[in-house]
């Protein structure tokens, strides 16, 4: 059995990231999505968020699994039994850090691979920060994340702008 990691923040998760998540989970029989808890950033959705907004927007991908995590994400990977990991890529920009990322974690684990998949073109622009920020200024995000987390995305934006 093929199990594979797709780690991120995911905060929120895009179109972008539902992309690789749905190509990614043709390539392995179990994807997992973990999504990162780090102490030292300031994510707009809480880890638990997060997690149940994957989980609602991958709920027909029956392959498809999602938790939270903290740490080392080879050590996540090794605690799942996993030997790949997949990493979207926008542009050339980022495949300079994630192939160091990459390295990284297969000299620390060498049993873990890493796939990188490219975005589809429609999402080459698309990242969670662009997300927040036109949602800050109470732009329109229809086009950046799933439908069915629109709402949840658009309440904290307002309970933000409230405050």
């Amino acid at each position: 059995m093929i199990i594979g990691i797709y780690p991120g923040s995911f905060d929120p998760v895009t179109l972008g990231h539902l992309d690789i998540i749905k190509r990614s989970a043709k390539m392995v029989d179990k994807l997992i999505i973990g999504v990162l808890n780090n102490s030292s950033k300031h994510p707009l959705f809480s880890v638990e968020e997060r997690v149940e907004m994957i989980k609602t927007v991958t709920k027909d991908l029956e392959n498809v699994s999602v938790e939270a995590f903290d740490g080392l994400t080879v050590d996540f990977a090794k605690k799942r039994n996993a030997t790949v990991m997949v990493r979207g890529l926008r542009a050339v920009t980022d495949f300079e850090y994630e192939i160091q990322i990459a390295q990284t974690n297969h000299a620390i684990m060498p049993e873990i691979d890493t796939i990188f998949l490219t975005t589809s073109v429609q999402y080459s622009y698309l990242s969670s920060s662009i997300v927040k920020e036109v949602a800050s200024y109470g732009g329109d995000i229809e086009k950046f994340v799933p439908e069915s987390i629109l709402p949840a995305v658009l309440s904290k934006f307002k309970a933000i702008r409230r405050v």
